[in-house]
């Protein structure tokens, strides 16, 4: 039977529209590669252990500066490596898994919102996600938490279609091998499985397929067999191994950073509420705005029994909940939430765009964040002590790129006027990140990477001298331009000085050290009259 000709239409217009989003996607998200250098905290490191997976072809134990790296399972340093490898330039290599990712995200969103809604709320959940303040940042950091994020979605993805478009034990299965893959990504990429609390529920209500032990069973044995691919080599190599360093690697990060990390975090301790408090309300930008209007309507969804809804609901909320009973919190755990969270949106978002009030909060937004950028703009030109203190400490001068934002952000208004705030905002959100990955990356990239003093450190001790790093930072490894030797990251600070005064001695007039101001003070044997002050780089002197 010939399908009607209006239909043909509408998918061909669709086809079009969905390859017009993926493109604004490539252009927002992917803008400013090749651009900027690894940034601290976490990049520099990734892409360092990239490196040395490349240079010494030992892919099941992730080093970094010649130390076994413990602390996350290898396959994001596995993608940075591929992406560096390919593109022969880390500038160019390091955010193409980020990327990639983003990207993937995107289309499982809109191709699940699509199947479950229709195309027209397909799309709008599309240009929800790439307004969403989080994603785009991790879209544009090569951190291990978009990756996890595209696997996760994948995982919740594949239990979603089997769940309320199934059966389909084909993505049943795939679910459960994204999940494997999240696990040695980082250790909780089985956050779907928090899915099956409230579907067991709805299939009980027979508004969901059933759930088998046999299915959950041949799932977690998809799930152990892509983890086993990575853990049951490591862990052989490990153990019969005579290498030590190998066998603290292997019980490190089968224990010590996944279930102690967890009940007994050692860093980054918070509140209980400190999602709910310091997290959402930023992260979740600006689809947090719609709370207002979002919550009543899921709580009459919840009395109407709508599974297609409350199922990645309930994944936004169980994991807001898993992390937070854990005491060791980081703002970027719950960056899988956010997929889950358009989806449980994406039925509500046509009818909040006609809610004036809605719209008048996205006015509110805009002028808070334009305001403060055309204010500290202004103010900066014309010379506020602050402001001329703060810049000659960074060495950047941002008042032109935040004046032009503030000003956007005042066309924007007097274009679409308040009424239409939320067209508004995206639109300024897309036109920040544009130039955030371009004229913003170009004023940061010396401030927030060293490669242009390392540059300059050569220049003072030549090229061929050997430079030591005692507590070292990963991106002055990464960044050096001559031979360089750190006394190990876990060491002692005492013990690393100790072995870099002994070291330093062996050829006083052919080796240098380089350390930050702050460590010089509890060791009076530096004569600072021969030190070299090589200014301000990351928070340090």
């Amino acid at each position: 039977m010939q399908r009607p000709v209006y239909l043909h239409r509408l998918n061909h217009s669709y086809r079009w529209a969905w390859l017009g989003l993926m493109l604004f996607a490539l252009v927002l998200l992917g803008s400013g590669i090749g651009l900027r250098d690894p940034w601290p905290a976490d990049e520099p490191r990734f892409a360092l252990t990239a490196l040395e997976m490349l240079k010494t072809g030992q892919f099941w134990f992730p080093h970094r500066g010649g130390e076994p790296y413990p602390d996350k399972p290898p396959l994001f340093m596995w993608a940075s490596a591929l992406s560096i490898a390919m593109t022969g330039s880390v500038r160019l290599g390091f955010l193409l898994p980020s990327l990639f990712a983003a990207l993937g995200t995107l289309a499982l969103v809109v191709d699940l919102t699509r199947r479950l809604h229709g195309q027209r709320i397909a799309l709008l959940s599309g240009l929800a996600l790439l307004t969403t303040l989080q994603f785009v940042v991790q879209a544009k950091a090569a951190q291990i938490d978009m990756l996890l994020t595209f696997f996760t979605t994948l995982g919740a993805y594949g239990l979603l279609r089997h769940a309320l478009l199934g059966p389909a034990k084909k993505w049943w299965f795939i679910g459960f091998g994204a999940m494997g893959l999240g696990i040695i990504t980082k250790g909780v990429g089985f956050l779907p499985l928090l899915l099956l609390l409230a579907w067991l529920w709805f299939a009980w209500r027979g508004q969901a397929t059933k759930i088998t032990w046999k299915d959950l069973g041949s799932g977690l044995a998809v799930l152990l067999t892509v983890v086993a691919l990575w853990a049951l080599p490591m862990i052989l190599i490990a153990t019969f191994g005579d290498d030590p360093n190998l066998a603290a690697y292997r019980d490190n990060i089968l224990f010590k950073q996944t279930g102690e990390r967890y009940a007994n975090a050692w860093t980054h301790l918070k509140p209980w509420y400190y999602y709910l408090v310091q997290v959402m309300p930023w992260a979740w930008m600006p689809l947090v705005l719609t709370l207002p209007w979002a919550i009543p309507a899921w709580w009459r969804r919840a009395r109407r029994g709508d599974a297609r809804l409350l199922l990645p609901l309930s994944g936004v909320i169980l994991i807001l909940v898993f992390f937070s009973l854990s005491p060791g919190k980081r703002g970027v755990y719950v960056l899988p939430t956010i997929p889950l969270l358009v989806l449980a949106l994406a039925p509500l978002l046509p009818g909040l765009l006609g809610k004036r009030g809605f719209h008048w909060l996205g006015t509110g937004v805009l002028i808070l964040l334009g305001g403060i950028l055309l204010t500290a703009g202004l103010l900066g030109a014309l010379g506020l002590p602050a402001l001329a203190k703060l810049a000659e400490r960074h060495d950047v001068t941002p008042w032109a790129w935040w004046i032009l934002l503030g000003l956007a952000a005042v066309g924007l208004l007097f274009w679409l006027r308040p009424r239409r705030g939320m067209l508004a905002l995206p639109l300024w959100l897309a036109l920040f990140w544009v130039s955030w990955s371009t004229w913003g990356y170009i004023l940061q990239n010396d401030t927030r990477s060293p490669r242009r003093m390392m540059q300059e450190i050569v220049s003072v001790t030549g090229d061929d001298a050997w430079l030591a790093l005692p507590s070292f930072d990963e991106e002055f490894l990464l960044q050096s331009r001559q031979p360089s030797v750190h006394f190990g990251d876990r060491t002692p600070l005492d013990a690393q000085f100790g072995r870099a005064f002994a070291w330093l001695q062996e050829a006083p007039n052919r080796r240098w050290m380089l350390t930050e101001h702050r460590r010089t003070s509890g060791y009076p044997c530096i004569d600072l009259s021969q030190a070299r002050d090589m200014g301000h780089q990351n928070s340090d002197d």
